[in-house]
């Protein structure tokens, strides 16, 4: 018995330390079990979860999906008015009993690419707005040079007849 003991306490030792979030729901979605993780990543600090449903934290409907679907199931999903994103997998345990979901937090990864995102459309704008400026100023020096070219030739045709005439 003290093997399997062992075994349980590391089990609860790497569930409590894990920075993943994990949720275990019953197969009417009400919560089981969770972590601290998962608390700290959807904010819910000092609540009391266990017999609530899921999906009131969770902010989706993953876990209605996995059971509807009768396994496994992956998702990625935002949650703007907690700030995170995360991508869960989800997957029955104890014969279909309950569901467990790992959720990783992705937000972070979010941020980099909506930065990356927004920094690729501003870097867009600003070539357009070089390539606008370049093509106003090239038909400018093409106009001044249309300009002083018609002026040179106008001043070469009375030089040219004023050499005529002399002749």
């Amino acid at each position: 018995m003290s093997g399997r003991q062992s075994s349980s306490q590391y089990i609860d030792a790497i569930l409590q330390q894990t920075p993943n979030g994990v949720l275990l729901v019953d197969t009417d979605t009400l919560i089981r079990f969770v972590n601290p993780a998962f608390l700290d990543m959807f904010h819910c600090r000092g609540e009391e979860l266990l017999g609530e449903a899921a999906a009131d934290y969770v902010h989706s409907e993953c876990f209605e999906r996995a059971i509807a679907e009768g396994g496994h199931l992956t998702v990625t999903e935002s949650v703007p008015d907690h700030g995170v994103s995360f991508r869960a997998g989800i997957f029955p345990i104890e014969n279909g009993e309950l569901y467990c979901g790992i959720f990783i937090d992705i937000s972070e990864e979010e941020k980099a690419k909506q930065h990356y995102r927004a920094l690729r459309a501003e870097t867009l704008e600003r070539a357009q707005e070089v390539i606008s400026r370049q093509m106003k100023t090239a038909q400018e020096i093409a106009r001044l040079l249309g300009e002083t070219t018609a002026e040179t030739k106008t001043l070469l045709v009375k030089l040219m007849k004023l050499f005529e005439e002399e002749e």
